[in-house]
């Protein structure tokens, strides 16, 4: 279940990205009861993008953003609980590293779902219920 994070350059310290990834990824997992799940853990990966300065726009107009997407199957942010308590706190965790300096109105989240038994685990396509099974074995 992969996180693409993409930041515009200068938004948060080169050497707070994994600090980011780490902590963001923990709250996906907390609170959909899964931190510390043995299946669940090491099926949520993720990748960070740095865009120069005058890559980034918002109107049009050159600006410094933060974009957090999810891929995930179906089941997984479906409640809107979740999202909320998720993105707050995502959100909040890109304005701490970024020292207070980036406005919250620029840091963008989504979430796309994936076709039932279109994801991978271990090399094997599985369905939600699938996963679900996998997920249930702690």
């Amino acid at each position: 279940m992969p996180l693409t994070l993409t930041l515009t350059e200068g938004v948060i310290p080169a050497a707070s990205q994994k600090e980011a990834v780490q902590r963001i990824t923990n709250s996906m997992l907390k609170h959909h009861g899964l931190l510390g799940n043995k299946a669940m853990t090491p099926n949520v990966t993720a990748h960070v993008s740095v865009l120069p300065k005058n890559s980034t726009f918002s109107g049009g107009e050159e600006f410094s953003g933060v974009w957090m997407e999810w891929k995930v199957p179906s089941f997984a942010f479906a409640v809107r609980g979740i999202q909320l308590a998720h993105f707050a706190e995502a959100t909040e965790i890109i304005r701490e590293l970024s020292g207070g300096k980036q406005p919250i109105e620029n840091i963008y989240s989504n979430v796309i779902h994936t076709v039932d038994g279109s994801w991978n685990f271990n090399g094997i396509a599985m369905t939600n219920a699938e996963i679900g099974e996998e997920i249930a074995k702690g």
